[in-house]
């Protein structure tokens, strides 16, 4: 069977494991462990894989924390009966900082995990000293309701399918079928030649058909609810942010940081000399994938400045 081949540069990393009540949040510690590191947050339907190409690039001095959010790569998923929600999975990096010890924590999150970054900069400001978000800001809005609905229905019959027994794996493809099925699903923003970075976590043989495989994630995160800010809130949360070091930074071709963010950009920018905004001409969504490079020339003077050696202690 064609094997999986992410082609990133290696680093030392070690696999974490975090006790969780339904189970656990599985993550790759890379670098330094004596200090506290960078914790970073992959988006929806994705998994840590998504920073594969970017964590090379990264100040030596630091490590980075990269995990999988429930449900997705090989943490665990929720129970039966509970759905997927951002609000919740907020509640995952205050769990992972206590697992660690830290007072702190440094984020760096794309699109779902950009949107978690910044609610719990609001909620618990004093908590948080530096925020990097990668084509992300606030989430978008839904306009058209019937789409909750379809959420609503598709959740029920996936849980239903996990729960009867019925059929015990999903539909299952090749690797190369999958990755085709990646890049279009994503708007080529994870391109075929990359999209084994993600798919190695969250793929598995199917016991059916020996030469396939299927997604491995929990089929229910598909339906996840997505937590809406609106504008007053939106504006009220990135007051207690306050000046904080936060950088934003957004593919030129992707629509997910616009004007709806601009009010919001406004107070976290006004006065705060540690504001960083850049848009990566030709970048997509993924923009920290398939323009790691273009990315870290932002990013790593960012971390220098506002996480230097000395202040990594956790």
């Amino acid at each position: 069977m064609e094997t999986l081949s992410p082609s990133a540069k290696r680093l030392q990393y070690e696999e974490v494991i975090i006790p969780a009540p339904w189970g656990h949040i599985a993550g790759r510690w890379y670098g330094n462990r004596a200090d506290r590191p960078v914790l970073a947050i992959h988006g929806w339907l994705d998994n840590l894989g998504t920073f594969d190409r970017l964590i090379p690039l990264l100040p030596d001095y630091i490590g980075v924390l990269c995990i999988d959010l429930p449900g997705h790569g090989r943490s665990s998923r929720l129970p039966p009966g509970v759905p997927y929600n951002v609000y919740d999975y907020v509640f995952v990096i205050p769990r992972v900082m206590k697992e660690f010890g830290w007072s702190k924590v440094s984020l760096m999150g794309h699109s779902l995990g950009g949107v978690m970054s910044f609610m719990y900069a609001a909620m618990a400001p004093s908590t948080v000293d530096m925020i990097i978000s990668l084509d992300v800001l606030l989430p978008r809005r839904i306009e058209d309701p019937s789409k909750l609905t379809k959420d609503i229905e598709g959740y029920l019959l996936e849980e239903r399918r996990q729960a009867d027994g019925t059929e015990h794996e999903p539909p299952s493809f090749s690797l190369g079928k999958l990755r085709q099925t990646l890049a279009r699903n994503s708007n080529n923003s994870v391109p075929q030649h990359l999209a084994d970075h993600m798919l190695h976590r969250q793929v598995a043989k199917s016991q059916m058909y020996p030469e396939k495989v299927f997604f491995s994630r929990d089929g229910r995160v598909k339906f996840y609810h997505i937590f809406d800010i609106e504008n007053g809130l939106a504006l009220e949360m990135a007051r207690r942010i306050e000046k904080k070091p936060y950088m934003v930074i957004k593919g030129s071709l992707s629509p997910f940081v616009g004007p709806r963010c601009d009010e919001t950009m406004s107070i976290l920018s006004k006065d705060n000399p540690n504001f960083e905004f850049y848009e990566v001409e030709g970048g997509k969504h993924h923009v920290h994938l398939h323009a790691a490079e273009e990315c870290a020339r932002y990013i790593v003077p960012f971390i220098r400045n506002h996480r230097p050696p000395q202040s990594s202690k956790l």
